[in-house]
């Protein structure tokens, strides 16, 4: 790297600028514990200040009061600004409390703390051997001749042939202690650094995704050359080469087999006695590749999401000015945010004031009590329990049933005509027993331009005769018309 190279990350990398802050001992080993430990990657301002204020005040009770006299609010406010970039602050969708995330810049500083560890035991075989095998997977997988690539396994399968010959006469060669701590500490550092990895997949994503609404807001042409624009650059976005890295190592740790041999391997790592400084952390790491794998395809998703609400062509014919406000606002914003505007940044406790008068509140109104009179009059005991059986009940069961027996040999019969067929029995309430009739086997069809009348006979003998629209009972088309009694 040339001198100007160095100088000018000096002087704006976040990283760089971490290690080079006078308090970075307490943001390392708080966001390290919070973040990276944890595995968490965003945490509600709520609890990070609660954590915090916790640290800061272990920190001061044992390092003097007055060694970090800002308050915990105030240090995450100026870890998540855009001059120190150390924490990103933001708002999730839903949600009107601010939350917190650790930026790729956090992630490379403790790498670098992580080497600066004297270790006890440095292992270089099995780097040697990974490099080997790495080389022939770049020079054999990219090799188009048939010939060369089948010469290349027939020789991966002779070494496989000699391991089996050789395990099968009982000599089975094993990795010593020495070999068995190189290849663990191997996997431990990668396990780790593909972890912190995601972080700054993340970040490259939001940044595409930021140079895309930036562009939106700086259109000026029409919408179907914006959507041109748009569209293949969301394709631009899966289709790279990140994209496609990324999409090929989720897919292959969702799979359930890997998943149960990662989780086996790892348990039988674990327990070799050669293994003397266990991470206990390696034993879960591929769950903690799964959380991180997905909070990096939720920012794809909220891409995707931001597009589709764009697309709506409503939203954009019946709020185009409110649009074309919003753009300029925007268009504004993009221009001041790398010129620094400390003065135009401000918190607000809540977006109005709760204003509450004392006057407003009505008086106290005891509540009216309503007397009850829970005496029993015990009546006459000489009233004729007769009247209990007299009364009528219609069956409309039967009713029914009497209908799909009229529809067996035709498609429809009316009321007047059942009637005339079986007199009611109990007059008007039999009649309006057949009116609301309801059966699979029929429907119930009202005309009300024609008018008929319905007579029976009371239990004195007199004739009753009631005049209602025509009322007819049809069968559906296609039914065979059998008993459904």
């Amino acid at each position: 790297m040339r001198y100007e190279d160095i100088t000018f990350l000096r002087d704006h990398d976040a990283a760089w600028r971490l290690l080079r802050a006078g308090n970075a001992p307490l943001v390392l080993s708080f966001l390290h514990r919070v973040f990276v430990d944890g595995n968490a990657r965003s945490v509600s301002a709520t609890v990070l200040i609660s954590q915090l204020d916790d640290e800061l005040y272990a920190l001061n009770d044992r390092l003097g009061a007055g060694t970090f006299p800002k308050s915990p609010r105030e240090y995450l406010n100026d870890w998540s600004t855009p001059e120190l970039g150390w924490l990103r602050k933001y708002y999730p969708a839903g949600s009107d409390e601010p939350h917190f995330d650790a930026t790729p810049a956090v992630e490379k500083a403790l790498s670098w703390l992580r080497s600066l560890e004297s270790r006890s035991f440095v292992g270089t075989e099995s780097r040697l051997n990974t490099l080997f095998d790495l080389l022939r997977q770049i020079v054999y997988g990219a090799e188009e001749d048939p010939d060369v690539r089948l010469a290349e396994l027939h020789r991966r399968r002779h070494e496989i042939d000699l391991e089996i010959a050789q395990v099968e006469r009982g000599d089975v060669s094993v990795l010593d202690p020495s070999a068995q701590r190189d290849r663990y500490q191997q996997f431990a550092d990668t396990a780790r650094e593909l972890l912190s990895d995601f972080r700054e997949v993340e970040a490259n994503f939001r940044r595409l995704d930021r140079d895309l609404r930036e562009r939106i807001a700086a259109w000026s042409g029409s919408k179907g050359g914006l959507l041109d624009d748009v569209l293949g650059d969301r394709d631009a976005i899966t289709e790279s080469d990140q994209g496609r890295s990324f999409q090929a190592f989720y897919d292959f740790l969702l799979s359930p087999q890997r998943q149960a041999e990662l989780t086996d391997l790892l348990d039988r790592v674990q327990q070799l006695a050669a293994i003397e400084e266990r991470d206990p952390r390696i034993r879960r790491i591929h769950y903690d590749w799964l959380d991180a794998g997905e909070q990096t395809q939720g920012t794809v998703r909220v891409l995707s999401d931001q597009l589709r609400r764009f697309l709506d062509d409503q939203v954009w014919l019946e709020n185009r000015r409110v649009m074309d406000l919003l753009h300029s606002i925007e268009s504004n914003a993009l221009r001041v945010r790398d010129h620094g505007t400390p003065s135009l940044t401000f918190e607000l406790d809540a977006t109005a004031p709760a204003i509450v008068l004392p006057l407003e509140r009505p008086l106290y109104a005891p509540a009216a009590r309503t007397p009850i009179d829970s005496r029993v009059d015990a009546g006459d005991a000489e009233a004729d329990p007769a009247a209990l059986f007299e009364q009528v009940y219609v069956d409309r069961s039967l009713l029914a049933s009497g209908v799909r027996r009229a529809l067996q040999n035709r498609s429809q019969v009316g009321l007047a005509e059942l009637v005339r067929t079986a007199p009611l029995e109990h007059g008007l309430a039999e009649l309006i027993g057949y009116l609301s009739l309801s059966d699979d086997a029929f429907s119930v069809v009202f005309d009300e331009d024609a008018r008929e009348q319905v007579s029976w006979h009371d239990d004195g003998g007199r004739e009753r005769v009631a005049k209602l629209p025509r009322v007819t009972y049809v069968r559906p088309t296609g039914d065979d018309g059998g008993e459904q009694s």
